[in-house]
């Protein structure tokens, strides 16, 4: 597979991190596999998680597809670097054609990369997650790979402004040991242990996390911890009405073109 453009980001976006002194605190890459498939699993706090999690497999020197939402790869800007880096563009009316392209990249021996929870996680809780990634695993008869992310959201996450040039904000990715499903497995079951790999991931990373938010700062704490991130029941809300209110705006679209 030629990589005329993922090199390239891979280097400016290490030397953006260099210059704004991110502190990376990274534990547990030897578990992504030096060579063939594996499903690599994050949680997801912020819009740059795809940019860590890749930086996870950075020292096995592997390069991760992402399955992401087909509307980045719909952005002018965005969409050719995605396509460009090979990842998986993720159509939700259509969601067969994107699961048989990461099979065909784990058979291929790539590292599929997956935000199990769809979306951000406003309480910076692991949310529920899908068996997809468990399916995709024992399919390919490859294995998965539990990852936590924590500090990203102080840049960049739902709700908040962009502060992408804020300096010296520890990033911690922690890599947990592979999971090896087969067929016969309880999937459901599978989920679960894998959700509670990674929860028990990020708790570490959120519990040794070398900062401590300021009295004005304290929305990207959990609120577990003391912090004002809304509670896992308060984000689900927020998270039906944020869905409700796309769906009647789509409706209102609907509407608006049928009646030109």
């Amino acid at each position: 597979m030629s990589e005329i453009v993922y090199p390239p980001v891979i280097k400016t976006a290490l030397g953006v991190f260099k210059a704004l002194n991110i502190k990376f605190r990274l534990e547990g890459t030897e578990n992504i596999p030096s060579t063939g498939g594996a499903v690599l699993v994050s949680n997801h706090v912020s819009y740059l998680d795809f940019i860590f999690a890749g930086v996870a497999a950075h020292p096995a020197k592997r390069l991760v597809r992402f399955m992401a939402k087909k509307e980045i790869f719909d952005n002018r800007i965005a969409g050719p670097l995605m396509r460009g880096m090979h990842h998986i563009p993720v159509d939700r009316d259509a969601g067969a054609s994107s699961y048989a392209a990461a099979l065909k990249a784990l058979k291929g021996g790539e590292v599929v990369g997956v935000f199990a929870e769809a979306t951000i996680s406003r309480s910076f809780t692991v949310k529920d997650i899908k068996s997809g990634a468990v399916r995709m695993a024992v399919a390919s008869k490859t294995p998965l790979v539990p990852v936590a992310i924590w500090g990203p959201q102080r840049l960049w996450t739902k709700g908040r402004k962009r502060k992408l040039l804020q300096r010296n904000v520890p990033v911690t990715i922690l890599v947990g040991e592979p999971m090896h499903p087969k067929r016969g497995d309880d999937y459901d079951q599978v989920t679960l242990d894998l959700r509670a790999r990674i929860s028990e991931l990020l708790e570490k990373a959120q519990r040794e996390y070398p900062d401590v938010p300021r009295s004005d700062e304290t929305w990207w704490q959990p609120a577990y911890l003391g912090g004002t991130a809304p509670t896992p029941e308060e984000a689900d809300k927020l998270d039906m009405e944020e869905a409700e209110a796309r769906k009647a705006a789509r409706a209102a679209d609907e509407a608006d073109k049928g009646g030109a």
